[in-house]
């Protein structure tokens, strides 16, 4: 824009305060400094101007600055001016010292990128060089070799005249022209040296960057060979086996076949599949295409990663003895543990809650006649099925424990089909026999009842009489399982990878997650790498029964196992893998077949399926628990517990359930979910306990399984709906009708039977036919009012919204009450 005087002015900053500043230039030299504001133009000299007369204008000057305008008004103007320009000479610095910090960062990055490429040049050039080499000695090798081959036979076979050690003959011409080739191309190399160092370009004599491969160097010695040999040869075509999964990408079929890519993706698209090289096809697909290019197809799915823990078949020259592994088992409260604990000569049972096993031990015991036996405690608890099932698979013989005063019970029962399923042998225990009550003879006539007969009943099964307070028979209990023992010649092969079972397994808070793992064949040796169930992991340490570490376990040894990912399910099977990614990938893919099943078990599969899970789900009520226990064993237990408990109109929903201490995840689970949390022998740690009484969310202990499946039960009792009975209190015959002003149809009536009361319900039978079915509006005697008639009165009755009453009608009297209903 211009002034009144017809000066130009150029805007430094259109944002300056409290006017925007501007410098005004006339001939091409700054003069004046032009303030723009709200109200008005002002033009500032510029600080050292001349003025007219010579000399600087005072800033002061009323002559020189705009009326109304004070000095401090214009200093502070003037410092606005600079300030804007120092801004601007800021700015400038920074965005030049950018600019240079992008510029040395590539530089530096363009260097590091030419160093590569340098070491990179070089080593193909030095085994360029290698190879040229060797090349060139074989073809000299093989000229010699023609040459000598093409000499006359006869001069070959006259005796050397002259002097013994005759001169070499003189180099052929076609050898010096190779070797005066070989030195003017290496000239050309000294000549076209870079930096003082060969490229990879010169040693090939390739031309300007253009350089040769490993591959394309033996084609050209291949096809050298060929000609020297009398023509080309056409290659051989290679049959190779390719392994085909479920579904496969289709550069990835080309590269297991060594086929271009290209023509695969021809092939497909003359089959009508118009693909490209990153897609996936079938395996149906991917076989014809193989059997196009001539291949051999190989098969092969997801569950193949486990064939290489596949059984190993066993020579009888590498089977040594083992120990037998015995299993007690029985009725809770029995003895078992404490008979355990006498052959031991231990005090397992004082350390359990509630004087029961709850868990499941394996311990192992040299007798003094230096036998080596493993024993496995299983619980006799009805909650602790799975375990005994376990029990009795991994062992060798069953001893079934009966106590001599109590005889035959349910998990009694339950051990001997367990035994019987398993196909092991049984030697039955019959404890508490030093007892005033006891009476063996009842225990042995109870097993016939179960098909097991022992030997003072003319059968096979051995039974002994033993007392584990007293140590009475217990020699002969020992004797009985060595001969069981001989006679099943029990024998592993110790030099082997190690196979093995997991007897139980918890989450320890500073060990980690710890399985107790009986080895069934081979031996398990510190540092192994191994995979159990949907876990895996490498063995940090072996830990015996006793605590103490050992190296290595053989067969029918237990230990505990350090060193998993994770805590396995008990059951599971442990086998050692060579290597970290075998065991890892036949983990994760045994969780996503596991996790592929649980969804398909809980998926319903037709609309209709579905449709109706919904409807039951709103008919049943369910109680959400979490349940944390501190082995795996017991929390699979108390889940089988959880889901026996309910009925058509409530069930229990165990939402998780796992081993180790109670978390702050859990609390939350629990607290989104409105569910109790559990506790079986573990506590919550500190910021779990906070986070629960924050939110509310009941948090339960319990060191015995019983006491926790009763309060469940009782719990989800709590959720049933009251039952609702009726009791019949009377019956009135209607003998007149009355037409009352306001009130409506009065039945005139007779108390037959019982009592009517102005609180219970009422029905109108007529001709033995509900009419009608409600409450009474009123009941009265005379003219009063009351609360209920004895038989044999009369009264006067008024249905509540109902006047269709006639004479001769009965009312049926009637109360209802609520009876609480409980879980059996």
């Amino acid at each position: 824009m211009s002034d009144s005087d017809g000066k130009k002015t150029l805007g430094l900053r259109g944002g300056a305060r409290p006017g925007n500043v501007k410098q005004s230039f006339s001939h091409g030299r700054t003069k004046n400094v032009v303030v723009e504001t709200k109200r008005k133009r002002v033009v500032v000299p510029k600080p050292g101007a001349s003025k007219p007369g010579g000399g600087a204008a005072p800033s002061g000057d009323p002559s020189r600055r705009p009326a109304g305008i004070s000095d401090a008004e214009m200093a502070r103007r003037m410092k606005a001016l600079q300030a804007a320009k120092a801004r601007e000479v800021e700015e400038a610095a920074e965005r030049e010292a950018a600019e240079k910090a992008r510029e040395e960062e590539r530089a530096r990055r363009r260097a590091e990128q030419e160093a590569k490429e340098r070491e990179q040049r070089e080593a193909e050039e030095r085994a360029r060089a290698k190879a040229e080499e060797e090349e060139r000695k074989r073809q000299e090798a093989e000229e010699a070799a023609k040459r000598a081959a093409a000499a006359p036979a006869p001069e070959e076979a006259k005796p050397a005249r002259g002097p013994a050690n005759k001169p070499a003959p003189a180099a052929t011409p076609r050898k010096q022209d190779r070797e005066r080739e070989q030195r003017g191309r290496g000239k050309g190399r000294d000549d076209n040296r870079r930096s003082g160092k060969l490229t990879l370009g010169q040693a090939t004599g390739g031309e300007g960057n253009r350089q040769r491969s490993m591959a394309a160097m033996r084609r050209k010695q291949e096809r050298a060979r060929q000609k020297a040999m009398g023509g080309p040869v056409e290659r051989e075509k290679v049959i190779r086996d390719v392994q085909l999964p479920e579904a496969i990408m289709v550069s990835e079929l080309a590269n297991r076949m060594a086929e271009r890519v290209a023509d695969v993706v021809k092939s497909l698209m003359q089959m009508g599949m118009m693909v490209t090289q990153n897609q996936t096809i079938d395996a149906d697909t991917a076989e014809l295409i193989i059997e196009e290019f001539g291949h051999k197809v190989t098969r092969v799915s997801d569950s193949d990663v486990e064939d290489v823990i596949k059984e190993v078949e066993d020579t009888d020259e590498d089977l040594k003895s083992r120990p037998p592994v015995i299993t007690i088992m029985g009725h809770v409260d029995h003895g078992k543990t404490s008979l355990l604990d006498a052959i031991r000569d231990a005090r397992v049972v004082a350390g359990e809650a509630g004087g029961i096993t709850q868990h499941i031990g394996a311990y192992q015991v040299k007798t003094d006649g230096g036998t080596t036996l493993t024993f496995l405690d299983t619980p006799g608890h009805a909650a602790f099925t799975s375990m005994r099932s376990r029990g009795a698979q991994v062992t060798d013989i069953v001893v079934l424990v009966v106590a001599a005063d109590d005889a035959v019970m349910p998990q009694t029962v339950e051990a001997i089909n367990h035994a019987k399923a398993a196909g092991v042998p049984m030697i039955v225990a019959i404890n508490k026999i030093d007892k005033p009550e006891a009476n063996p003879d009842k225990v042995r006539t109870d097993l016939l009842q179960h098909e097991v007969i022992v030997e003072k009943m003319s059968g096979e099964v051995q039974d002994v009489e033993v007392s584990a307070m007293t140590g009475q028979g217990l020699d002969e209990l020992l004797e009985a399982i060595a001969l069981q023992a001989e006679i099943l010649e029990l024998k592993a092969n110790p030099d082997r990878a190690a196979q093995g079972a997991v007897i139980e397994a918890q989450l320890d808070v500073g060990r980690g997650p710890v399985a107790t793992v009986l080895v069934q064949n081979g031996t398990l040796h510190q540092g192994d790498i191994f995979v159990v169930g949907e876990q895996y992991g490498k063995v940090r340490a072996l830990i015996n029964d006793k605590g103490d570490r050992v190296k290595e376990a053989g067969p029918s040894v237990p230990v505990e196992v350090l060193g998993l990912n994770g805590t396995p399910e008990a059951g599971d099977v442990l086998n050692v893998t060579e290597t970290e990614a075998q065991a890892r990938e036949i983990a994760e893919y045994r969780e996503k077949a596991a996790k592929d099943k649980r969804a398909a078990a809980g998926a319903a599969t037709t609309l209709e399926q579905l449709m109706q899970k919904a409807k039951e789900d709103e008919n049943v009520a369910e109680l959400p628990i979490l349940v944390k226990a501190d082995v795996q064993g017991s929390a699979e237990a108390i889940v089988q517990a959880m889901e026996k408990i309910g009925n058509d109109e409530v069930r229990v929903r165990v939402l998780h359930s796992g081993v180790g201490a109670i978390t702050e995840t859990d609390v939350g689970l629990a607290e989104a979910s409105g569910a109790p949390v559990f506790g079986f022998n573990v506590r919550a740690n500190a910021s779990a306990r906070n986070t629960a009484n924050q939110k509310g969310v009941e948090i339960r202990y319990y060191s015995v399984i019983y006491d926790l499946v009763d309060d469940v039960k009782a719990a989800a009792s709590g959720l049933l709906s009251a039952e609702i009975r009726e009791k019949f209190i009377g019956y009135a015959e209607i003998r007149e009708v009355f037409k009352v002003t306001g009130v409506g149809k009065v039945a005139g009536c007779l108390v037959t039977e019982g009592v009517a009361r102005r609180s219970a319900g009422v029905r109108l039978l007529r001709d033995n036919v509900v009419i009608h079915e409600g409450t009474l509006k009123t009941l009265k005697r005379f003219k009063d009012e009351v609360a209920e008639v004895q038989s044999g009165q009369e009264c006067g009755m008024a249905f509540e919204n109902y006047d269709d009453i006639r004479q001769g009608d009965v009312i049926e009297i009637f109360e209802r009450e609520e009876v609480t209903r409980t879980l059996d």
